[in-house]
Formats: structure tokens, C-alpha cells, sequence
């Protein structure tokens, strides 16, 4: 029995070792010129394996060593090339394709070892039942949760669409816990988390993400500003998008563009990976004046979109330069079920560029990669012949700095104090005026301090840290006892200062107190809006549609904004320069 036992292990681990010889052939197939390399080292991979599993002193878990082999390999190409295994595919599909789910639609997260709603999304189960951010899950169904882990608790949430399930919360201010029943429903977290108006006349769109259906969500939005709030212009905000489906990104533009106009093509190592991507219906608005926000986190799919409203002069570009990805994801199907998202090419604006940052063909001996060289920065010319440049991302026409929060803030928020002092300004205030207008009281953020204080708080600077280093190395370099009184004094300045960081950032941390705030009576829609006031490229955004001359100045190219995103050493070196001559993937 044991023999048979063996023999059954065995062959499950030679049929492995079978099925990469196997899938060598395909290699083959369309690798004539490099046949010999490709079938050489194919076959020093396999037999290794067999050697590994024969000799090696224990069990080789096969799987396991191979998928490491396999993600090592696609690691040494690109961040974006990957392998998804079977068990990891609808979790892919749900990060890459479609936000869909069946459940509550509710946030949770783990505080204190408890886990709570952190934000329920509006028109959805949870806000329907009332459910709060704050609210403490006690059981689920009647089964005890209150020591589970987020993953646990949100696998008793989810389920199929229709059913039952019954909550039971411990909510602040609520002496005793609370009881809700909800139906769980299909959950589609839609792509635009907002649309709106942001000033006289001129619309708002937040894209976060392009899945699927985004450009028909885009399109309705635009069409409903348009018909119900009468804009006269229009601010589409890509901040912080990472990208997506390319295609979508071509359907976005195509809602500004006139048909027939090219929007971006793609060329990769073979010509069934070429293509060109044209306007093939008529727009919405070919004529509305047109922004797009970016920053440092916009990418792929939303620096195709920035970078066709550029070329064309459709439209300006307010906020930082784009993170700079001009690569084009497939995703393939393999054997077994698993999948492989691999780049198959590189695409181009509509003026030619590619604006990819990182030359991840030449790397360093060390691996680490190299942004493209000025010397390798080429010119190209927008329809009205502004000057703009590839191998950086897409530089905007108007630029801006977005804010940098000082660590306090960020310590606030991790520990969860800016979160918490929400609730309890949710329990005890049943109304706030529109999240547009609502600021805090000097009162009331003197009452947050005072909660802050009472919660203890306290976080480790990186002066404080690098003070500490300097202690341990002093002492055994047997120098402290030379520089302790100084040392003293300067932990204690260090301390002094830390202690009045809630009123010297009050301005930043004010601004995230209010947005939490608002959140918990206008949920997501709250949390935007309470932002717009603080909110820079808005502001130039509204300034610029308020001068029309400055908005036709941009597009026409005049003065200043002639050139657009020249190299710094350009600029600084002309001289020099002339003689040398950086789930979220495009599919």
C-alpha cells in the first residue's frame, strides 16, 4: 500500500517535470531564430527539477518552487508582466476587470483588535440598514465574530445575491448593541466616485479607475452635467488613477474628439500587437472647454487620455507630471485555468511619443532600473505645434505642487485618532451643514486636540530616531559621556516641538478632520466635496475657465505656452545638451 502510495506521488511529480517539457514545443513554434538557446536552457530547467526532486533531502513541494521560478523570471522583465495562478484569478478579475461582488457594500477594518465598519457606501445594504463607520461587529448570523480577522468577517459578509444575513453592532453612544437585518445585493463600485459641480457653470468628474463600462459612466455623467446643471466647462480628474483598460481610455477621448481622430497606437516586438486606436463615433462635446487633473499617481490609461487631449490641444492639463508608464498589458490564458499578464507593447500618443519613464530593457549590473536619459528626450509637436517631449510622462500646461502632509497628520490617521474623533462627532451631532461649506470651529478642534490628548498620543520623528542611532553609537564609541548634556537638551527641544505640531499643522490636519467628517453624514460624495475648498488645481482650474483668453492661450500655443515639459538640462545646458545628442495596466 505504502509502495503504491509512492508511485502515485511520483508520477504526479514527473507529470510536472512532462508539462514543462511540453510546453517547451510551443516555444519553438515562434522562436526559430533563437531555437537553440531557448531549447538548451528549457532543458538544463527540467532536468534540474528532476535532480531537485530525486536528491533534495526533503519533500520538494512542486507548485511551490515553481511558481517562484516563474515569478523570479518574470520579475527580471517588468513590474507589470505576471503570472496569476488558478486559485488567484478572481481576485485578478476583481482588481483588473470588475469591481462586482455580492455582500453589503461596506469598508471593514481591524482596530484594536476588534473589527469595525470603517465606511459604508451609499445606495447599498449597509447604509440602507444605517449602518455607521464606527460601528463595532459583534456576530454575524449569531455567530460570535468579535476576535475574527478582516478576512474572516468579510467572507461571512459576502455570499449569494438575495440572501439574509443578520448584524449585530456595538455602536458608540448606544448602551446596548444594535441588531440589523440585510439582503445582500450585487455590489458594483462604480468607477467614478463623484460628479457634481464645482463652480458657476462648470462640471466635475472623479475617474478613479478604468474598468469596465467606465467610458459609458463617463459619457452619462457628462451628459447629465450637461443637460441638468447647463455647464459651459468641464474638469475631469485622473489624480491618483493608475489605469486600466486601454481601450476605455480611447472611448473617454472619443466623448471630446471628432470622429476619425487618432488617439493612441500601440507597437510591439510582433505586428499582430500594432495597432491604432481612432475616434469612431461622433462626441459628446467636441467644443466644451476641457481640463484634465493629473499627478504623479495618474498613469497608463489616464496618461493615454491626458496626453490625446494634449496632443490634439483639445484641452489643457493642470496638476504634476504623470508617473510616465507607456507600456500595453494582454492578459493570456495558459494551462490549468491560470493566467499570464504580459506587455506586448509600447503605445504612443497621438503626436508620436511615448512617454514611458523607466528603461527597463537596460538595467543596471545591479538590477535597478534607469529613468530614459535627456540625451534620448525627443521633441514632438502638438496639432497647434506646441512643443512637448516623450520619455517622461505627460508634463501638464499649467503645473502645480500638490500638498506634502508632515508626518504628525499621517500618525493621526494610522492610529486612528482623526477616524475615531469622527464617530464621536457623528453620535453626539446630528446634522452638519453641506460638506462644501462645513468647516470646524476653532472650538471644536481645540475638543480634538483635547481627545487626542486623552488618547495619549505620540509617534517617533525621524529626528527622534536618528537621535537614538546617534546615542547607541556614541555610547559604544564610549563618547556619550562627552556629549549627554547636549544630547539631553536637544531630545528635549525635539519633544518640546512635537507637542505643539497640532497647532503649527492645524491647517492640514483641519482639512482631513473635515472630509472624515463629512463622510459620516454624506458618505462618499461628503468626503469629496468638503476637499474642493482646499483643493489648488480646482482653484486654477475655475480661475482659467473664469479668462477665456488664458484657456485659448494654452491651446494656441502662445508665449509661455509654447513649450511644454522641456528637459531641465536642456534648459540649464543648452550647449552641452546639443552635443550629447519613471490593480492599474493597459489591456
Amino acid at each position: 500500500m505504502q509502495s503504491l502510495k509512492n508511485l502515485i506521488v511520483r508520477f504526479k511529480k514527473q507529470a510536472i517535470v512532462a508539462t514543462i517539457a511540453i510546453c517547451s514545443v510551443g516555444f519553438f513554434a515562434f522562436e526559430e531564430s533563437n531555437l537553440f538557446e531557448i531549447s538548451k536552457n528549457i532543458d538544463i530547467f527540467v532536468t534540474l527539477f528532476r535532480e531537485l526532486n530525486a536528491n533534495y533531502v526533503d519533500e520538494v513541494k512542486a507548485e511551490k518552487i515553481i511558481h517562484k521560478g516563474i515569478d523570479a523570471m518574470l520579475e527580471s522583465l517588468d513590474p507589470y508582466t505576471e503570472f496569476i495562478a488558478e486559485t488567484d484569478v478572481e481576485d485578478y478579475k476583481l482588481t483588473h476587470v470588475s469591481n462586482e461582488y455580492a455582500g453589503i457594500g461596506a469598508l471593514v477594518q481591524q482596530q484594536d483588535g476588534k473589527v469595525i465598519i470603517a465606511e459604508p457606501y451609499f445606495g447599498y445594504p449597509a447604509q440602507k440598514a444605517d449602518l455607521r463607520a464606527g460601528d463595532v461587529i459583534l456576530k454575524i448570523d449569531d455567530k460570535d465574530i468579535y476576535t475574527k480577522k478582516v478576512d474572516d468577517v468579510t467572507s461571512l459578509l459576502k455570499g449569494a445575491r438575495n440572501t439574509t444575513l443578520k448584524i449585530t453592532v456595538q455602536r458608540l453612544g448606544e448602551l446596548l448593541p444594535l441588531t440589523k437585518t440585510l439582503t445582500r445585493q450585487e455590489i458594483k463600485i462604480k468607477n467614478i466616485s463623484y460628479y457634481g459641480t464645482i463652480g458657476d457653470g462648470i462640471g466635475y468628474i472623479r475617474l478613479d479607475k478604468f474598468l469596465d463600462n467606465c467610458a459609458a459612466e463617463v459619457k452619462q455623467a457628462l451628459i447629465t452635467l450637461k443637460e441638468k446643471e447647463h455647464i459651459k466647462a468641464v474638469v475631469l480628474d485622473l489624480r491618483g488613477n493608475g489605469g486600466g483598460i486601454l481601450q476605455e481610455a480611447v472611448k473617454i477621448v472619443n466623448l471630446f474628439v471628432p470622429k476619425g481622430t487618432l488617439i493612441v497606437s500601440q507597437k510591439g516586438k510582433i505586428k499582430a500587437n500594432n495597432a491604432e486606436y481612432f475616434a469612431t463615433s461622433n462626441p459628446i462635446d467636441a467644443e466644451i472647454p476641457l481640463a484634465i487633473l493629473v499627478d504623479n499617481g495618474s498613469a497608463s490609461a489616464s496618461e493615454i487620455v491626458a496626453g490625446a487631449i494634449q496632443d490634439t490641444d483639445r484641452g489643457i492639463i493642470i496638476g504634476e507630471r504623470t508617473f510616465g508608464k507607456g507600456l500595453v498589458q494582454q492578459t493570456l490564458s495558459l494551462s490549468y485555468n491560470s493566467l499570464m499578464k504580459v506587455t506586448i507593447a509600447k503605445y504612443y500618443t497621438p503626436s508620436g511619443r511615448c512617454i514611458q519613464s523607466l528603461d527597463y530593457t537596460n538595467r543596471k549590473d545591479d538590477g535597478s532600473v534607469v529613468k530614459v536619459a535627456d540625451s534620448l528626450i525627443t521633441e514632438f509637436k502638438t496639432k497647434n505645434k506646441r512643443s512637448i517631449y516623450d520619455g517622461s510622462g505627460i508634463y501638464p500646461d499649467i503645473a502645480t505642487v500638490s500638498p506634502v502632509y508632515h508626518l504628525v497628520s499621517f500618525e493621526l490617521m494610522q492610529k486612528y485618532l482623526i477616524f475615531n474623533y469622527a464617530n464621536e462627532f457623528r453620535a453626539k451631532n446630528n446634522t452638519i451643514p453641506s460638506a462644501k461649506t462645513f468647516e470646524l470651529s476653532n472650538q471644536q478642534y481645540n475638543e480634538f486636540i483635547s481627545f487626542v490628548e486623552q488618547a495619549k498620543f505620540d509617534y517617533k520623528t525621524k529626528s527622534e530616531e536618528q537621535l537614538a542611532e546617534l546615542e547607541k553609537v556614541s555610547k559604544k564609541e564610549k563618547y556619550y559621556a562627552n556629549v549627554s548634556a547636549d544630547y539631553e537638551k536637544l531630545k528635549a527641544k525635539i519633544v518640546a516641538k512635537k507637542k505643539t505640531n497640532l497647532i503649527t499643522f492645524k491647517s492640514e490636519i483641519q482639512q482631513i478632520i473635515e472630509a472624515e467628517i463629512a463622510c459620516r453624514y454624506y458618505y462618499q460624495d461628503g468626503r469629496v466635496e468638503a476637499s474642493f475648498k482646499y483643493d489648488d488645481d480646482i482653484k486654477e482650474a475655475i480661475k482659467i475657465f473664469q479668462t477665456p483668453a488664458t484657456y485659448l492661450q494654452i491651446v494656441n500655443g502662445e508665449g509661455k505656452y509654447k513649450i511644454i515639459g522641456k528637459p531641465v538640462k536642456e534648459i540649464i545646458e543648452p550647449t552641452a545638451q546639443k552635443e550629447e545628442e519613471s490593480d492599474d495596466n493597459d489591456e
